[in-house]
């Protein structure tokens, strides 16, 4: 078989049952297509001898019939996950020459069932950003062009190299996080499949925490069954975690029909956005009559509390953020400035923070102090906790009201250049997550699926939105949509 870092975790999943291909054959091919993908800088920590060890552990455990389905599968791990003994930083200088002792609960479970853990990959700094544009590693970079030309696109953030490796064929499948859009907007960029689980269905442990009630592991991969097939392995109580939710995993993949009869889409006014192109709003219509055309009832709804959403999602992440950075003091480990003669503790705190973050996580974490500190926090910090209730009830109606998914855009555009946003207002880089931060402060389940082309020939996504814990209904409303919308484009190789 040719091409092997091109299938899909089904495909390959299956020609490994078969006998067509080995372990050890995939993960050499995804290893090869790595070192040839420098340009876009989506592998930031290489770990091919663990590769390659696990594949052939996983070529054992498949000749002896007692495989489970992610077994032998080449993938890419975010570097947010703690992983043993290989550099887990998050992107930030701050945790430089950090190797943890310990492995995360979800790359944990992803290495028992089989998987191949290729490499970390690049991401933005502890997950701040929607461009992978603040990592210390440098931009990761979208595999897509516009057109002719030859401008080097953001492949979104925070999970940007996990997007980029999964769309350019470095790996079968990635892991990443959403705390606000994490996953999807990114997967939007690039073109594949992304889906943050309801919260508390994956294990946050081990993971680097940003806002400690918004974060959610998922998966990124090339289609909707793979999404279906990967999640399950990630998925799982886990005691270690006091919000991960004790609650048995369905088999995700066998929920696939493609059968959604009788199902009511949601369609919210609120999402219609002022100065919203009108490829976004075209492609949205297109998504509501595929839906419709397989059998869907469509109904227009209310989310009254939309409008509050971003500024509601910018005071809670950030004080979240503020307190979980707090332990980033250069005291136990990762990265301590040198200290001047006389320098005392305080001294080295503020300048091993100052010289440690990047400046969008300063800009954060100072964000976050402020709405916690002792004048502001019921005018900031508890208006937003209260404004949040609001959003999530307003989820609650609408489900209570016999909708069974709700479909968005899942950004406001296609992928923009690298450096055009950056420089502007941070406000403006914030607008990108108008359509995903609902989501993560309601707690819910959402999924990014390709469904068209913008007229330069970028990729882009559209949003489910699903009731809690029912990831598998929601993966079979995306998987309906994927067949309707038939989106297979790939970007041409310039790398």
């Amino acid at each position: 078989m040719s091409d092997l870092n091109t299938l899909t975790l089904a495909q390959a999943r299956d020609a490994l049952r078969k006998g067509e291909t080995t372990s050890v054959a995939l993960t050499e091919a995804c290893l090869a297509a790595i070192e040839g993908a420098g340009a876009l800088n989506a592998f930031v920590h290489k770990t091919p001898e663990i590769a390659l060890e696990r594949a052939h552990a996983a070529d054992v455990r498949l000749q002896s019939g007692d495989a489970p389905k992610m077994c032998g599968l080449p993938i890419g791990i975010k570097d947010l996950f703690c992983t043993k003994g290989v550099p887990s930083q998050a992107a930030s200088r701050i945790l430089e020459g950090f190797k943890p002792e310990y492995e995360s609960t979800v790359s944990q479970q992803l290495a028992d069932a089989g998987a191949v853990m290729l490499g970390k990959l690049n991401m933005d700094e502890f997950a701040m950003g929607s461009s992978n544009e603040t990592s210390c590693y440098g931009n990761a970079v979208n595999p897509w062009r516009r057109g002719n030309d030859d401008a080097a696109l953001t492949p979104g953030g925070s999970s940007g190299g996990s997007a980029a490796a999964v769309a350019a064929d470095l790996c079968l499948a990635a892991t990443g996080t959403d705390t606000g859009g994490s996953i999807r907007q990114p997967a939007a960029f690039v073109g594949i499949t992304g889906i943050k689980p309801t919260y508390g269905r994956c294990s946050r442990w081990g993971i680097v925490a940003f806002a400690s009630s918004l974060d959610q592991a998922g998966p990124m991969t090339k289609d909707v069954r793979d999404a279906a097939i990967m999640l399950e392995a990630m998925c799982g109580h886990d005691p270690k975690d006091s919000t991960s939710a004790d609650l048995a995993v369905p088999d995700f993949e066998a929920m696939l029909t493609g059968d959604i009869r009788g199902k009511v889409i949601g369609i919210p006014r609120e999402y219609r956005m002022d100065g919203m192109p009108e490829e976004i709003e075209a492609l949205w219509q297109q998504g509501t009559e595929m839906l419709r055309a397989a059998g869907a009832e469509i109904r227009d709804i209310s989310l009254p509390h939309t409008k509050y959403a971003l500024p509601t999602y910018y005071v809670i992440a950030p004080a979240e953020a503020s307190s979980n950075l707090a332990r980033y003091d250069g005291v136990r480990y990762g990265h301590r400035a040198k200290l001047a003669q006389g320098d005392g503790i305080t001294e080295m705190y503020e300048k091993t923070r100052a010289e440690g973050f990047g400046h969008e996580v300063q800009r954060r974490v100072m964000v976050g102090t402020y709405v916690l500190s002792a004048g502001f926090y019921d005018a900031y910090y508890n208006r937003a906790r209260k404004v949040r209730s609001l959003i999530k009830k307003d989820f609650e109606d609408v489900f209570a009201a016999g909708v069974d998914a709700i479909l968005t855009p899942a950004t406001p555009s296609a992928a923009f250049g690298l450096g055009e946003m950056a420089e502007a207002d941070p406000v403006q880089m914030y607008l990108n997550d108008v359509f995903t931060v609902t989501v993560n402060l309601a707690g819910l389940p959402g999924v990014s699926v390709p469904a068209g082309l913008d007229k330069q020939g970028l990729p882009l996504g559209l949003q489910l939105i699903g009731r809690p814990w029912e990831e598998g209904d929601l993966l079979n409303t995306a998987y309906a949509l994927e067949q309707a919308a038939g989106f297979v484009a790939k970007p041409g190789k310039w790398w």
